[in-house]
């Protein structure tokens, strides 16, 4: 019988969570009513973020997708009055990505639901692990990427298993 990789069940672990954090929070996303889709949602919530309104290419970098994917989430949320696309004021050539009223009004309620949703979530730990976690997270967003094997660590064997 061969003993479990303690990484991979703390992998495995960080995965089913993350799968449980997703539908806790779509969950109560829908409980909003709003139309709006995950992807959507972040989409949004990053365009707030933003001092003035983005280029496009400024949303997919910044979400980490293909341009396309961004035309395609701003042309879900033109439609439904949330964002609109304006003329860059020194460039006639380049569009910015705006939030409307009605995007803010989504934006206070989207608020609301992943404040309720990260409620539910933690709900289990006491305030010392909330700290200890938030702690824990900060250290593995912050730690970098891992960058993979170079090739002279490949051939001396130190390599990289898929």
């Amino acid at each position: 019988m061969t003993t479990p990789d303690p990484d991979s069940l703390l992998a495995e672990q960080l995965l089913r969570l993350t799968r449980r954090v997703h539908r806790i929070q779509k969950r109560h996303l829908e409980r909003c009513d709003l139309g709006i889709t995950p992807a959507q949602s972040r989409l949004l919530r990053t365009l707030a973020h933003f001092s003035s309104p983005p280029r496009m290419a400024d949303l997919a970098e910044r979400l980490e997708v293909v341009p396309r994917a961004v035309t395609t989430l701003v042309d879900g949320l033109e439609a439904s009055g949330r964002v609109r696309r304006v003329p860059d004021p020194t460039n006639r050539r380049v569009i910015r990505i705006e939030v409307t009223d009605e995007g803010r009004r989504a934006l206070r309620a989207l608020r609301g639901a992943r404040r309720s949703a990260a409620e539910e979530i933690l709900a289990p730990l006491t305030d010392e692990q909330r700290e200890v976690l938030g702690d824990l997270l900060t250290t593995l967003i912050d730690g970098g990427d891992v960058a993979l094997p170079a090739e002279g660590d490949l051939a001396a064997g130190r390599e990289h298993r898929c």
